[in-house]
């Protein structure tokens, strides 16, 4: 079974057992993920800019692509990478590039900028994508309709039919409110990922899960925790005046 069939085969889920991919921003991070336990892992494009110094959606694509691969060769469990909107590559360019890295699934949103891109044309790009990758990419197609529409969940729903039809595997409504979840989930064919939140002020994975989640990652959460706990161990090491 190839990383990618692997992959796949771990998003075939019992309703309310969904599947927890932490998100790793770099070979460290990647290996107390694994060591763990966690079955596969997901990087996070915000929290992998943040670790090389760049702001989210500024990373360019060669730093992005050797942060993955650094993340990929330090475990032996399936890493998934979010490329945000592709950086511009042809299709074939991408799934060449992911696939060097050692990725076996990615995520693709579909906005720029902000702004929601046309669902059929970005429909068309995920099918040559996915046309692409010949079955070796798991993909999963970030809607942005609660980043940047209106919120409108027969919109996202929409949008998720279309991505869906082009080969996408799973749909990602980023931002979507939990009381929605058991909307969507009836809405969409096939495995739904939604985003938890680390600050104690949204459900848990379990009960995202219980909602209608098939998977379940943080962004940059864990990225940003673990930053803040170091800046708590930094500020124990100043000298403090007696």
């Amino acid at each position: 079974m190839t990383g990618a069939e692997t992959f796949r085969a771990l998003h075939r889920r019992a309703p309310g057992d969904p599947l927890v991919l932490p998100g790793p921003w770099d070979a460290v991070s990647a290996r107390v993920f694994a060591d763990a336990g966690f079955p596969a892992l997901a990087t996070p494009s915000a929290g992998v800019a943040a670790a090389l110094g760049h702001a989210d959606g500024q990373t360019p694509a060669d730093e992005m692509f050797a942060a993955v691969a650094r993340i990929c060769r330090a475990v032996d469990v399936p890493v998934s990478a979010d490329v945000e909107g592709g950086y511009g590559l042809p299709p074939k360019e991408l799934v060449e590039r992911l696939l060097e890295a050692g990725a076996v699934g990615c995520n693709l949103e579909d906005s720029a900028g902000g702004v929601l891109q046309d669902p059929h044309r970005h429909a068309d790009r995920l099918a040559e994508v996915v046309a692409a990758a010949g079955g070796e990419l798991f993909v999963n197609a970030r809607v942005d309709t609660f980043a940047y529409g209106d919120g409108d969940p027969e919109q996202a729903i929409a949008r998720a039919a279309a991505y869906v039809a082009a080969g996408a595997d799973c749909i990602y409504p980023i931002f979507a409110p939990a009381e929605l979840l058991p909307l969507l989930r009836s809405g969409i064919q096939g495995p739904v990922n939604a985003l938890a939140r680390l600050d104690g002020t949204g459900p848990t994975p379990a009960e995202l899960g219980e909602r209608g989640a098939t998977r379940i990652t943080f962004g940059p959460g864990l990225q940003r925790r673990a930053a803040a706990a170091l800046s708590e161990i930094a500020e124990g090491l100043l000298p403090r005046p007696s």
